[in-house]
């Protein structure tokens, strides 16, 4: 269970810091799989709109905490 939060962290963070460089400047590499909220959750949550880069950063913390709690609770078990 550990290795499938680990990758879900994994992503999110990949997927923050992409979105950012996205807003920043455009991205072309793997842009609808990298960059869903930028292309899916932001455009349809009004609150969200103009803070992009705040968010994509959010989406990149959230990621690391799950890497690290991820970490800690599989060396715990072990």
């Amino acid at each position: 269970m550990a290795k499938v939060v680990q990758f879900l962290g994994l992503f999110l963070v990949v997927a923050g810091i992409s979105g950012t460089v996205d807003q920043l400047a455009t991205q072309p590499f793997l842009s609808p799989v990298l960059n869903f909220v930028n292309h899916y959750v932001i455009p349809h949550m009004e609150p969200l709109q103009g803070y992009e880069v705040i968010c994509n950063l959010s989406l990149s913390v959230v990621g690391s905490i799950l890497v690290i709690v991820a970490n800690r609770s599989e060396r715990s078990e072990g």
